[in-house]
C-alpha cells in the first residue's frame, strides 16, 4: 500500500519548526485559546515526552503574534473576529531541559544565560545585580517599553530538582527558585500570562507555596487532553499510517487500532476524562510499522525502582486497579516521603483508572501494556539479586514449556529463579520476595498466554491457560507440595474448568526459604469427563 511519506515530529519540540518544515501536527490550539481567554497563571504536570515542551512552544509563537503559523488551526477560527488577538507580547521563555544539574552552579548558569539574552533587548543596567533583581527589572522594563504585560513560560522547572544529585544542592536550587520566581507574585501588575510545566509538583517549593495564584490544571478535566493524543485525534490524523501498519501486520484496520490501544493508550489525567495515547510511542510505532516499547526504552526508571524497594511498597497492588490515592497525594511530591505512588503517577508509570466520589480518591494502575510489561521486566534484576544484569527471566522458554505441558522444565525454571533470591533476615522480606517472583513471572507471561494472579482467599494462587492446557498453581513456603495440591482439591479451584476440552494440570509447589529452592513439586492431571 502506498501512502504519503509524511514526517513525524519525533524529538521536535518547536512549533515553528513543525509548521514551517511540514511535519504532522495534531492541533492542540483550542487549549491555547481557552487558556488565553481565561487569563492567569498556570502549572501543568505531565510525564516526559508527552508534548509539554511543544505546547509551551505553541504558546510562545501565539504570544509573539506569529499568526501565519496558525492558519487552518482551531485557534485561528476561534479568534477570527477578535480585534485583540495576535498582538505581540514580551515573552520570557525559560528552558531547563538542556542542562546537567548535578554540577554546582548549573541552575544559575541557565538563568544567567536567559537574562543576558533578554537584557540585549530591554536593557542591561542591572546586569551586576542579583538574579531576581535583574529579572524584576526586565519584566518591569518590558512592560514600560511595550505597554504590554510580560508572558512568562517555564519549561521543565523541576529538572533542576529531580537531578540535583544530593540534598545540599537540592536545597540550594530550591532557594534559587524562591528568589527568582518571587517576581511572579510581587510584579503581578506587569505580567500578562504565566505557564509552567514539569513532571512533578514538588510540595513545599516556594514556586507553589508562595504563588497561590498559580492554578494547577494537571487534574482538571477541561485540560486532560492538552498533551497526548486522543483516539479521535489519532483516527482523524493518522489513518493512512494506521492502514499501512495493519497491512504490514496482516490484520484489519480495527484490529490494528485495538493493538495500538492496548500498547499505548490508557493515560487518564482526570476523573472520567477520555484516555490519551503516549504520543512518542504512537508516532514511533506508526513510523516504524512496529509495536515497540519506545517510551519505556528511552528512560530506565532506576530511581523509581530504588524508591519502590526502599519503601517496601508491594508492587502487586498496581495491577488490581483498586489502589487509591487522594488528590493531594497525587499532586504534591515530597522527596522525603516513603510513599512512592505519587512519583509513579506523575512520571507516567501509573495513571488514573477510576474515581471514588465519596472519598475523593483516585484508583491507580498501569496505563497500558508498554508500561506494564516494560516496568515488570525491569523489576526482575532487582528482586533476583542481580541489579547490574539484564532480566534473568526467560519468558520465551517459559511460554514454550506452558504450551507443551512440560511441567518438569517449568519446575527447573522456577527453581533457577528462586535460587537467585537474596538472603534477608526479615521473614516478611523473604515472603515478599518469594511472592514477587511468582507475581512477575506470571504477569510477564500474560503477554503471550492468559494468566490470572489471585491474592484473595478461596481462589488459586495462579491460573494459566494455553490452547491445550489449563494450569492451576498453588504455592506454599516452608510447608509441602502435597499440602498445596490438597488445597487445590479441597477448595475446588479446578471445578470451573470441568467441562473444558483442555487438559487441566493442578500443580502444588513448596519453596524452602532456608535453602532458597523448590523442595516439592506435585502435578496431578485432569481431563474432560473425569473428576477434577
Amino acid at each position: 500500500m502506498d501512502i504519503p511519506n509524511r514526517r513525524f515530529p519525533i524529538g521536535i519540540q518547536t512549533f515553528e519548526k513543525i509548521k514551517e518544515e511540514g511535519y504532522i501536527y495534531v492541533d492542540k490550539t483550542e487549549y491555547v485559546h481557552r487558556l488565553v481567554q481565561n487569563g492567569g497563571q498556570y502549572f501543568l504536570s505531565r510525564p516526559r515526552r508527552f508534548g509539554k515542551s511543544l505546547f509551551l512552544s505553541t504558546l510562545r509563537a501565539y504570544f509573539e503574534g506569529k499568526k501565519e503559523l496558525f492558519e487552518g488551526l482551531a485557534v485561528a477560527e476561534l479568534e477570527k473576529d477578535d480585534p485583540d488577538a495576535w498582538q505581540e507580547y514580551p515573552v520570557f521563555y525559560i528552558d531547563f531541559n538542556k542542562k546537567n544539574f548535578k554540577a554546582d552552579g548549573a541552575i544559575e548558569e541557565v538563568l544567567v544565560s536567559h537574562l543576558t539574552e533578554w537584557e540585549k533587548i530591554y536593557g542591561s543596567e542591572y546586569e551586576k545585580k542579583p538574579l531576581e533583581e535583574r529579572f524584576q527589572h526586565l519584566v518591569e522594563t518590558a512592560y514600560k517599553k511595550t505597554g504590554k504585560g510580560a508572558v512568562i513560560l517555564v519549561d521543565e522547572y523541576d529538572k533542576s530538582l529531580l537531578e540535583a544529585g544530593d540534598s545540599e544542592r537540592l536545597e540550594h536550587n530550591k532557594a534559587v527558585f524562591k528568589g527568582f520566581f518571587s517576581t511572579l507574585k510581587s510584579y503581578d501588575r506587569y505580567i500578562k500570562f504565566v505557564f509552567i510545566t514539569g513532571v512533578t509538583k514538588f510540595s513545599k517549593v516556594s514556586i507553589f507555596s508562595d504563588l497561590n495564584q498559580l492554578k494547577d490544571i494537571s487534574l482538571v478535566r477541561d485540560y486532560s487532553g492538552i498533551c497526548g493524543i486522543t483516539e479521535g485525534e489519532m483516527k482523524n490524523t493518522f489513518m493512512p499510517e494506521i492502514e499501512a501498519l495493519a497491512n504490514e501486520d496482516g490484520i484489519s484496520t480495527d484490529e490494528c487500532i485495538s493493538k495500538l490501544r492496548k500498547m499505548y493508550d490508557g493515560y487518564h489525567f482526570s476523573s472520567y476524562a477520555e484516555g490519551v495515547y503516549n504520543p512518542f510511542s504512537l508516532f514511533n510505532a506508526l513510523q516504524d510499522k512496529n509495536y515497540g516499547m519506545y517510551w519505556f526504552s528511552t528512560g530506565t526508571p532506576t530511581f523509581l525502582i530504588e524508591k519502590l524497594k526502599s519503601s517496601g511498597f508491594d508492587a502487586k497492588q498496581f495491577t488490581t486497579d483498586e489502589y487509591y490515592e487522594d488528590e493531594a497525594s497525587l499532586t504534591d511530591y515530597r522527596i522525603e516521603s516513603e510513599n512512592p505512588v505519587p512519583l509513579f503517577y506523575q512520571t507516567g508509570y501509573l495513571t488514573i483508572k477510576g474515581f471514588d466520589k465519596e472519598f475523593r480518591s483516585y484508583a491507580l494502575g498501569y496505563p497500558n501494556e508498554e508500561v506494564k510489561y516494560g516496568f515488570l521486566k525491569s523489576l526482575t534484576p532487582y528482586y533476583l539479586c542481580d541489579e547490574n544484569a539484564a532480566s534473568p527471566l526467560d519468558v520465551r522458554n517459559f511460554v514454550k514449556n506452558l504450551r507443551k505441558g512440560d511441567t518438569d522444565s517449568l519446575r527447573e525454571r522456577f527453581t533457577a529463579l528462586f535460587a537467585r533470591l537474596p538472603y534477608p533476615e526479615d521473614e516478611r522480606v523473604v515472603e515478599q520476595n518469594f511472592q514477587n517472583v511468582i507475581y512477575i513471572v506470571f504477569m510477564l507471561l500474560g503477554q503471550f498466554t492468559m494468566t490470572e494472579i489471585h491474592s484473595a482467599r478461596g481462589r488459586a494462587d495462579v491460573i494459566a491457560e494455553t490452547d491445550d492446557y489449563i494450569y492451576v498453581f498453588e504455592f506454599k513456603r516452608d510447608k509441602s507440595a502435597e499440602e498445596a495440591l490438597q488445597q487445590i482439591e479441597d477448595m475446588g479451584y479446578a471445578k470451573p474448568y470441568a467441562a473444558d476440552r483442555r487438559t487441566v494440570l493442578k500443580i502444588g509447589v513448596n519453596f524452602d526459604s532456608k535453602e532458597r529452592t523448590i523442595d516439592g513439586w506435585e502435578v496431578r492431571k485432569g481431563h474432560i469427563g473425569k473428576q477434577l
